[in-house]
């Protein structure tokens, strides 16, 4: 079975070439280089680490951060003059992820072959998506490909810092409600039916409220808690496949753009990646057609995509960018007058900085404000639940202290 290699070679002028070749072994490999009139320098076999291999359950995944990492370590050494094939060969050996390793070491192959980096990389989407493809192929189109991908680097640090806050900031509040409903769950689960049998024994007739709380008990500790359970089961996978249409998508998003406290968040959000993501391709050197097509993509929202392929139509019948971004309703006055004001001075990706990073601070403090106020709201939630089940569970025993006396 042929084994991959990994080789350092010469060619006639003293010049140093590095690649990945399979053969049978190092001997085989080393007589076809000679052949092949270079001078052989090392050839070494490529050993796949166990404790690389990865698992996963619902496919390969690469994670941002780890893109980023990748992409600013090449940045710096296309900037420091090493052959692209090098640093491909350096990257796939050094990163820690095994399957962001094997591509990286696809794409290697695929630039040996005489394919262009852009091509290599638009193989694998799941690992780098339409921005950042069109974004490499401006810069080796420019002869600027460093630049390029020290803008892309920056372009994903910013989008992973705004979703770290905003995952940060929803984490309190998601633990307490799980709390929450675990507390109660196990409150009606286990203890009012031992409650139940002692009001029982002591007769009478419960209070409303305690019967109630009695006969959800009852409900939830039977089928009920299964017929529970397989409806949030059913209703999520309705959920997942209804947004997985284009229609669906369209409707979910209006309603997250409606929302009464976090549809505010939710459109900053996108006005921010809208303005940061195609400033960056302008600035890059992607055509503003292209630019406005990678950028309605990679929003996030279905209406700004839409918004946005309205403004791409009227763009390339001669309008402006500013003027059909107005009349789609979605984009606040501040936006469209920024981006008139880049288009008529020429600087229309300094503009788009300019808004991404009001939007930026904006979302921060945005973020901080519904932390602020679902802290209480949270605490209350769990303090006047649990307290409603323990008053219904002592409201029988008032009664029958009063009955004694």
């Amino acid at each position: 079975m042929p084994k991959q290699f990994n080789y350092t070679v010469k060619d006639k002028a003293g010049r140093e070439i590095t690649g990945s070749l399979e053969a049978d072994n190092a001997d085989v490999l080393t007589g076809k280089l000679r052949q092949m009139g270079y001078f052989v320098v090392s050839v070494d076999e490529v050993r796949v680490s166990m404790a690389k291999k990865e698992i996963h359950i619902f496919g390969a995944k690469v994670k941002v951060h780890e893109i980023t990492i990748f992409t600013r370590q090449f940045a710096t050494m296309i900037n420091a003059g090493l052959p692209l094939i090098k640093c491909l060969s350096i990257l796939a050996q050094q990163t820690e992820s095994a399957t962001l390793a094997d591509t990286i070491a696809d794409c290697q192959k695929e630039v040996e072959a005489g394919r262009s980096l852009s091509e290599a990389l638009g193989k694998h989407p799941e690992a780098f998506n339409s921005l950042y493809v069109s974004m490499v192929r401006a810069g080796e189109l420019g002869g600027m490909l460093d630049d390029v991908l020290l803008r892309v680097a920056n372009q994903l640090e910013r989008e992973e810092e705004i979703r770290a806050k905003v995952k940060s900031a929803m984490t309190y509040p998601i633990a307490v409600l799980g709390i929450t409903l675990f507390l109660l769950a196990a409150m009606i689960i286990f203890v009012v039916p031992r409650f139940a049998k002692m009001f029982e024994s002591l007769g009478g007739a419960l209070p409303t409220f305690t019967q109630v709380l009695v006969n959800i008990s009852h409900f939830v500790g039977g089928w009920g808690g299964l017929v529970i359970v397989a409806s949030i089961i059913g209703f999520v996978i309705a959920y997942r496949r209804f947004k997985a249409t284009e229609k669906g998508r369209l409707i979910i998003d209006k309603t997250k753009l409606k929302m009464p406290v976090l549809g505010v968040l939710f459109h900053k959000t996108s006005m921010s990646k809208f303005s940061r993501t195609l400033g960056t391709l302008l600035s890059s050197g992607v055509p503003i057609l292209g630019a406005l097509e990678i950028t309605g993509e990679t929003t996030g929202n279905a209406v700004v995509t839409r918004a946005l392929e309205d403004v791409r139509l009227s763009v390339k019948e001669g309008e402006t960018i500013a003027r059909p971004l107005e009349q789609s309703k979605v984009f606040p006055p501040m936006v469209t007058q920024m981006i008139a004001i880049g288009e008529e001075t020429g600087a229309l990706d300094v503009m788009l900085a300019k808004v991404s990073d009001f939007y930026d601070s904006e979302v921060n403090s945005t973020v901080d404000s519904l932390t602020s106020l679902l802290e209480p709201l949270l605490i209350l939630l769990l303090g006047g639940s649990v307290g409603l089940i323990v008053v219904a569970l002592y409201l029988p025993i008032f009664r029958v202290i009063t009955l004694i006396k």
